[in-house]
């Protein structure tokens, strides 16, 4: 997957938040894109917390 700052909101079909555990340390903020892509978001990014709350 590729890790993107930011990405059109109006694009995004889903979201999946996988909350920090053993198999990664982060948060992971996987957008499903209409196209049928996934993206990672950055969890840090102002709009990707926006949208996650």
């Amino acid at each position: 997957l590729t890790t993107l700052p930011r990405v059109d909101f109006k694009n995004i079909q889903s979201l999946t938040v996988t909350p920090p555990g053993p198999h990664c340390a982060q948060t992971e903020v996987i957008a499903t894109l209409k196209d049928g892509h996934e993206v990672c978001l950055n969890p840090e990014a102002p709009l990707v917390q926006r949208i996650v709350q």
